[in-house]
């Protein structure tokens, strides 16, 4: 059994779970931890654009995958606000080549981060409908000899387009792509665990809220999640709090630890299809 790592202790309680704690015993000794940031174009709450915060709280995350969202600016050439060469130079991360330009790091905003350690065997950009500029990425990634999936998005502001997203990129994930144990993972802009849109997740997943993530300041709602399909387990979960993380975006990571049941993963109970969005 892989674990995907254990760095911090437990915060938080998760939706439909009892945080215990318990941690499996692995079977091989290698760790992993996942999270989630909308960096906002590496703008502050105090208004200042600076790159070199953001970067300074991706590292405090200490992740070996990290998901991102508004790591683009959304016009123009749709550059980065985070250097390449200063994430490759200050950093033991690459990012996985979604980009269509030589300027950004992901596409619509979304990019996904992953240590040396984490093999990228394949990757994808996943269109969603909406009235915004929004998407979805996918990249097949492998460690250990495991191989999974990590889905990254940011979702509509609106319900009714958030529905049809999630209704999209299930039947992308499920009906076009070989099957592999998926971790989905971003900001979902939905307030309420208990909304039609996170329903629409149950069939396949189970939902995490690692906690209140935004504002930063002072955390009320719970916008970030982590999805998980039924090979992997969470063993912890939690909201990034530092002082430099308070400042640096209007959301606060997230992040989980999870175990990956290994080799008899891909036998898991295939569940009915989902029909397309119409």
């Amino acid at each position: 059994m892989y674990v995907f790592s254990i760095h911090e202790p437990c915060r938080w309680h998760y939706v439909q779970r009892t945080c215990n704690c318990s941690r499996k015993p692995a079977s091989l000794s290698t760790m992993i931890k996942i999270g989630s940031y909308n960096i906002q174009k590496s703008i502050g709450v105090d208004a200042r654009r600076r790159p070199e915060r953001t970067l300074k709280v991706i590292q405090e995350l200490d992740c070996d995958i990290l998901a991102l969202q508004e790591a683009d600016k959304r016009f123009g050439p749709r550059e980065s606000t985070l250097d390449r060469d200063s994430i490759l130079a200050e950093t033991d991360y690459r990012p996985v080549p979604f980009a269509t330009g030589d300027k950004s790091l992901g596409w619509h905003g979304n990019a996904i981060l992953v240590r040396e350690k984490i093999g990228i065997l394949d990757y994808r950009r996943i269109e969603l409908p909406t009235l915004e500029p929004r998407g979805a990425v996918a990249a097949d990634l492998v460690v250990g000899g495991e191989k999974f999936r990590v889905a990254a998005m940011h979702l509509s502001l609106v319900g009714h387009f958030r529905k049809k997203q999630i209704t999209s990129l299930m039947h992308q994930l499920h009906e076009h792509l070989d099957y592999l144990p998926t971790v989905l993972i971003g900001d979902l802009n939905e307030w309420r665990d208990a909304s039609g849109s996170m329903k629409l997740f149950e069939q396949r997943y189970e939902v995490t809220t690692p906690g209140r993530s935004f504002p930063s300041p002072l955390p009320v709602g719970s916008l970030d999640r982590i999805i998980t399909s039924p090979e992997f387990t969470v063993q912890e979960a939690g909201v990034h709090k530092s002082r430099t993380a308070r400042v640096a975006s209007d959301h606060l990571p997230v992040w989980a630890h999870l175990t990956l049941e290994p080799a008899g993963h891909l036998a898991a109970v295939v569940k009915p299809a989902i029909s397309p969005p119409g």
